[in-house]
């Protein structure tokens, strides 16, 4: 008898609903995690009341969001949609099945998922889902991916929304530590099975987009909440704001301790607890990181108009073992490296993989963004349906991203940009 691999095991599941394990973890977590993370939440909705299947539909601040949405709905049991490659990863692999998740390919059609989301809505289940498709990068949210208004119009069922305040100043994306502060979360209810009749796919995803967004660092501008970030809390911050703002050069930018400074002109600042930028001396510093973040995407989105443009980096190539789980929080074994370019027509590889030459090509319509596993040291995206992740040996892995997303949407892409002022 052939040996299954991961992914077939994997696909071989039929989901369930939730059992008895996810009431004792959820109690455990409300026990101790939601006291460490310093957690309130107001429900302005009738959800504890809610018999019926629904879908809940949340921003995706952080890595901790299952527990944030998740305890404060109990004893209800939902299950939470996750991407895909994480079941591949051991120390997730074994919660993930005992609390019924159910894998998604991201940013790809995955048949699987659908059909196990099916199985689970029929035997009157509950499904959660962050429909940005993974944990915010900047500190607030990207739209959600495509295909969520038709996925919500398909199974016409109440949806719920949370909208978490403070996940991604308690868990940022730029570096890996927890910085425990104050977590807000809001729930409230966005439609009735009867107001999706009248709604287009793309009128419930203008929704969704608006009642979900939420920008950490602006919140806390008026908030002051203290987050503990240490002594080297804004440790890595360059790697997604690379751009300086007073010199315009990229990839000039590095942090110590608390302070983030231009090598090329000198531009600087420092952060405190409540992740409040002050400029030192003449410096030129945006009111906060995403207003950074959103001055950053504006140059690259003019950079990209110019005629022969072009983005290159030699990378390392990971991809999932077969037959084994990924140990020691891993996301990818390196199976080969190459160069890695993207332009107007889309992004190309050519390198090896396994020992023998290995290319490939995906149409710039066809590509809108990537996923991120961890943080921003490297990227991954579905080729003919199989994961394979980027190591860049330079720190260009943010501006693959913003520029892939706007070379997306000014070749003809559908992934477009918020359609209100944030």
């Amino acid at each position: 008898m052939e040996k299954l691999t991961v992914a077939d095991k994997i696909k071989a599941r039929k989901i369930k609903r939730p059992g008895f394990m996810y009431g004792l973890l959820g109690w455990v977590w409300k026990t101790f995690v939601y006291k460490k993370y310093n957690v309130s939440c107001n429900i302005n909705c009738d959800i504890k009341k809610e018999k019926r299947p629904y879908i809940f539909i949340s921003n995706h601040a952080s890595r901790l969001d299952y527990i944030f949405t998740g305890v404060p709905l109990l004893p209800q049991k939902l299950n939470y949609v996750a991407g895909y490659n994480e079941f591949h990863r051991s120390h997730l692999a074994g919660v993930f099945k005992l609390l019924k998740v159910i894998p998604k390919k991201n940013f790809t059609p995955d048949a699987y998922a659908i059909k196990e989301i099916t199985r689970v809505i029929k035997s009157g289940g509950r499904i959660v889902i962050f429909p940005e498709g993974m944990s915010s990068i900047s500190g607030a949210n990207q739209p959600v991916a495509l295909g969520t208004g038709k996925f919500i119009k398909h199974f016409k069922l109440p949806v719920y929304y949370s909208v978490i305040k403070g996940g991604y100043l308690t868990s940022p994306k730029y570096n890996l530590n927890d910085r425990c502060g104050k977590i807000e979360v809001e729930i409230n209810k966005m439609f009735e099975p009867e107001d999706l009749d009248n709604l287009s796919p793309e009128q419930i995803e203008d929704e969704i987009n608006q009642k979900i967004y939420h920008d950490d660092y602006e919140w806390n501008l008026e908030k002051q909440y203290k987050f503990n970030i240490g002594d080297n809390g804004i440790e890595h911050l360059e790697d997604l704001l690379f751009w300086c703002p007073k010199c315009n050069k990229k990839h000039t930018m590095s942090t110590s301790g608390n302070t983030i400074t231009c090598s090329a002109c000198g531009n600087s600042a420092t952060m405190d607890e409540t992740y409040k930028l002050t400029p030192i001396e003449n410096s030129v510093i945006p009111r906060t990181q995403t207003a950074w973040f959103n001055m950053q995407r504006n140059v690259i989105r003019e950079e990209v108009k110019k005629d022969g443009y072009s983005l290159s980096a030699f990378v390392k190539l990971g991809t999932l073992p077969k037959y084994e789980m990924l140990k020691n929080q891993r996301t990818s074994i390196i199976t080969g490296e190459g160069l890695l370019t993207l332009d107007k027509t889309g992004l190309s590889f050519k390198g090896t993989n396994e020992g023998s030459p290995f290319e490939f090509f995906i149409d710039i319509k066809n590509l809108p963004t990537y996923g991120m596993c961890t943080d921003v040291s490297r990227f991954y995206t579905f080729v003919n349906g199989e994961f394979v992740e980027f190591y860049p040996e330079q720190n260009v892995v943010e501006e693959f991203f913003i520029a892939t997303e706007e070379l997306h949407r000014q070749n003809g892409g559908k992934w477009l940009d918020f359609k209100f002022e944030k």
